[in-house]
């Protein structure tokens, strides 16, 4: 009952929440400073929201990255301090005990301003959410905002459910399926903000043809299912297990054990009976994550060459081309230079870009009906697809 207890040290949760908020004065200020009226604010907050949100995924990565998920190992504080500077004997200690182990002073030092910085978008959520609710009112219930407050109100919500998420991954020590699965929440709340900053930024919709429309869908599924295979290639440190390409210890098809690979509900190196995870098993997770790689590339290949050519969402599919790319060359360095800190977190960042631009080109368009033209767009039309 005691280690249990440990593990959640609330004591700090005011002194973080009071650190979050000093965190957050500084873009909330900017905005407000820069933009007069109400609804500006609300479109500048947002963007701005989406980029630190950004930023956040691409430091939870290099945290996952660095091993330092558990430099503090309860949660929401270090030690039950609101910093490792207030923890600094029990790391020493921890460090000096295993100077290679989960808990170092810069280790620690990365987990906390992880959780700082997403503790900073939290409160900038929650303005956004109190501010887009304040709007409403004043305009009037006749009154249509480009953007529902119930927007915002998910997308706090959703930021709730990854900060208990976070909590989990320090509980129960890096599980591999709640690492894959806090990874995808965040992908998730990128894509919330992205239909917002859309919809304040564009109010019409471009139409697209149908057959384009379900393209993107099916083509953000398929993403989907790779990022939740990425994650848990990066969760179960499979990436290691194929160092050459194409082929796979030198074979096209390779010694693999998928059971032992998807068993989802385990610890970290083990199966749910305790023993170890064998080498077979991290192979299937690694190569699955490959294949994949295959489809996807295609599909975002195909659909980057089809908004091309519908002329409509131009800029969209030059992101999709430059992004595969990108993805493909980070995803081969991770392989065949021992993944490499730098290409691995861009890898991360990739995936996040095209879970951007992929529900930026959602947002943006709507289906055309069957009766209507499908003419090159004016101008206006243009520059409408090119400023969401």
């Amino acid at each position: 009952m005691t280690a249990a207890r440990s593990l959640y040290d609330l004591a700090p949760a005011a002194e973080l929440m009071l650190l979050g908020l000093v965190l957050a004065l500084g873009p909330l200020a900017w905005v407000w400073a820069r933009n007069r009226s109400g609804p500006q604010r609300l479109q500048a907050l947002t963007m701005l929201t989406l980029f630190l949100t950004f930023d956040l995924v691409l430091f939870g990565a290099f945290t996952r990255l660095t091993d330092s998920g558990l430099g503090c190992p309860d949660w929401p504080g270090c030690y039950g301090s609101a910093s490792p500077l207030g923890a600094h004997a029990e790391i020493s200690a921890a460090q000096q005990a295993l100077p290679t182990g989960p808990v170092t002073h810069a280790k620690a030092w990365v987990e906390m301003l992880h959780r700082y910085l997403a503790t900073g978008v939290g409160v900038l959520i929650t303005v956004l959410t109190a501010a887009s609710w304040l709007q409403q009112r004043r305009a009037g219930a006749a009154q249509r905002l480009p953007v529902s407050p119930w927007w915002p109100t998910a997308t706090l919500l959703w930021v709730c459910l990854q900060g208990a998420f976070g909590a989990l991954t320090v509980a129960l020590k890096l599980f591999p399926a709640i690492v894959t699965l806090h990874l995808f929440g965040g992908l998730v709340l990128l894509a919330l903000l992205c239909v917002q900053v859309v919809r304040h930024a564009q109010r019409a919709p471009l139409p697209i043809a149908p057959a384009l429309r379900r393209g993107l869908v099916g083509t953000a599924l398929l993403l989907a299912l790779q990022v939740l295979l990425g994650g848990w290639v990066s969760s179960n440190y499979a990436v290691l297990a194929c160092t050459t390409f194409p082929t796979c210890q030198g074979s096209w098809w390779p010694a693999m054990d998928f059971a032992q690979g998807f068993q989802i509900w385990r610890k970290l190196g083990l199966l749910q009976d305790g023993s170890h995870i064998g080498f077979a098993g991290l192979t299937a997770i690694h190569y699955a994550h490959r294949l994949m790689a295959y489809a996807v590339l295609a599909a975002l290949g195909l659909l980057a060459w089809r908004l091309q050519r519908g002329a409509r969402l131009t800029m969209q599919a030059r992101w999709l081309a430059g992004l595969a790319l990108l993805q493909l060359a980070t995803g081969l360095s991770n392989v065949v230079l021992d993944w490499p800190l730098l290409a691995a977190v861009l890898h991360t960042g990739g995936a996040a870009a095209l879970v951007l631009v992929l529900t930026w080109a959602h947002a943006a368009s709507r289906a055309a009906s069957a009766h209507q033209a499908f003419s090159a767009p004016s101008g206006a039309a243009r520059a409408s697809g090119m400023s969401a």
